[in-house]
């Protein structure tokens, strides 16, 4: 345990160091976060922060964990999704484009050995074989996943805090079952918690989308090394509720988007942060009550992990109900069945 708390200090002692760093090149450079119609910020902001989490996270990775070719293939990819991201904070990437090499990213573990899901075992039907479709699901999980943190980086320490508080649950998972993959979580953690020093309201820098991105991948890929290869529904259901708030908003970003006639792809102010800022919260507030809902997702994890399934089913109801009150508090959906009802109904007079 000793072990793993140096981990994390060393991985928090890097992000320290480099991330004023990237604040200073940043300027330099002119890589600046400029305000805009999405944008909640007033100033130019600094956006290299994901060279700073990238450099800090890897090196203590290298320092601390035992290098085999799984970590080797998840270096290689999640540099493939830094380098995407750089280049997309300096010039701007087509979503196409971006999505093509997010793929070749999620290939590059794979062919490095990172074992994928084959078995699972889901209630009242037992044992499933996966076959061919577990590579498929890998790569749908880390591409999915690495577009849900980067689509949850809209407010100071947001993806940050979310990152923090999701490391550190697999960490507790990972450790549990022996896996060399808590060493990885555990230095995500520290990474995210000394690039919040940093990134938190008012933020001096952002950690752009080759920060986001990296921060997915490396939850992508480590959970599925550590986890989602285990042949049991604890082993896919835990990962989907430690990352229940950034995907439910992403569910209901494409619904809503879907609902408008909108691509998919095509970034909007509905996110749930933009929704509590619109109801009059601050940055400050509306990161604080995200934190929480992630919190209870991870809480309910937990639970459903050491058994207590219906105490977790009814936590994350509560946290279903909360996320569904701040979507509809915008996206008025009740008020527009009611018109179509009253139009309905004079048609038929």
């Amino acid at each position: 345990m000793i072990s793993y708390f140096i981990t994390f200090f060393i991985a928090v002692i890097f992000a320290l160091l480099f991330t004023p760093i990237a604040i200073m090149l940043a300027e330099k450079w002119g890589i600046l976060d400029y305000p805009g119609e999405r944008r909640v910020h007033k100033v130019p902001i600094p956006r290299l922060g994901g060279a700073a989490i990238y450099l800090s996270f890897w090196l203590a990775v290298f320092l601390r964990a035992d290098i085999n070719n799984v970590i080797i293939g998840i270096f290689l990819g999640s540099t493939v999704i830094f380098v995407v991201g750089i280049v997309d904070d300096m010039k701007g990437v087509r979503p196409q484009y971006k999505l093509f090499w997010q793929l070749l990213a999620a290939l590059v573990p794979i062919a490095f050995g990172l074992t994928v899901p084959d078995l699972v075992t889901l209630p009242l039907i037992g044992q499933v074989r996966l076959g061919g479709l577990g590579y498929a699901f890998a790569i749908f999980w880390i591409v999915g996943l690495v577009n849900t943190v980067n689509i949850s980086d809209g407010l100071d320490g947001l993806a940050a805090g979310i990152c923090f508080i999701a490391a550190l649950i697999l960490f507790w998972s990972a450790s549990r079952i022996g896996q060399p993959a808590a060493f990885l979580m555990l230095a995500l953690a520290g990474v995210a918690l000394g690039f919040l020093f940093f990134n938190s309201n008012p933020a001096k820098i952002f950690m752009g989308d080759s920060g986001s991105m990296f921060l997915g991948y490396i939850i992508g890929t480590v959970s599925i090394w550590g986890l989602l290869k285990t042949a049991t529904i604890v082993g896919v259901v835990f990962p989907l509720l430690v990352l229940g708030m950034p995907l439910t908003d992403v569910v209901f970003a494409i619904i809503r988007r879907k609902w408008k006639g909108l691509s998919i792809v095509r970034a909007d102010r509905g996110h749930l942060h933009h929704r509590l800022l619109d109801a009059g919260l601050n940055q400050r507030q509306a990161v604080f009550i995200l934190y929480i809902i992630s919190a209870c997702f991870g809480l309910a994890a937990i639970l459903y992990d050491y058994g207590y399934w219906y105490i977790a089913l009814a936590l994350v109801i509560v946290n279903l109900g909360i996320i569904l009150i701040i979507i509809f508090r915008k996206f008025n959906l009740n008020k527009y069945i009611w018109k179509k009802k009253i139009y309905v109904k004079n048609r038929g007079e």
